[in-house]
């Protein structure tokens, strides 16, 4: 089960994402302040954060730049309602932002997001899983290519 974590000060915003999402198999945490999702890091693997841009103390991009640093494998998402177009790409391009949403957020386009989240991380887990593997057994790329030898070509 993945874990998604909602940075907003927004208390009716946390309700709704709540309800929005309490039948889609997540465990959802909730934060209100950046703080308290900053403990909630230190203390519980997180697979998704997803922050409001304008938070008290700090703003949202700089905070999800934060967790792109300390923790690399968590996936980021900002929610705003300040839709600036190029907000939205400095956004992206400096914090490597996975998406952008604008609120009010579509339950739709939140559960899509997710789920596309959930399985790009999925992937790059066992990608790196794989790459672990292949590095521990170096002898691996050359069996993999001599069987492909032997085989021939595909037809298709």
């Amino acid at each position: 089960m993945h874990r998604i974590l909602f940075a907003d000060d927004d208390e009716d915003l946390r309700r709704a994402l709540a309800l929005s999402l309490r039948n889609e198999g997540y465990d959802l945490e909730f934060a209100a302040g950046l703080q308290a999702a900053f403990e909630l890091l230190a203390t519980h693997h997180v697979d998704v954060v997803i922050s409001d841009h304008l938070m008290p103390c700090m703003m949202g991009l700089a905070f999800l730049n934060l967790v792109h640093d300390r923790f690399p494998d968590t996936i980021r998402i900002m929610l705003t309602d300040h839709a600036e177009p190029e907000m939205a790409i400095k956004a992206i391009h400096e914090g490597e932002l996975y998406r952008f949403l604008t609120k009010p957020c579509d339950p739709v386009e939140l559960r899509v997001t997710l789920h596309l989240a959930c399985e790009r991380l999925k992937l790059e887990r066992e990608s790196r899983s794989l790459l672990a593997v292949v590095r521990s057994h170096p002898e691996l790329p050359a069996c993999i290519q001599a069987e492909a030898r032997e085989r021939g070509p595909r037809s298709n």
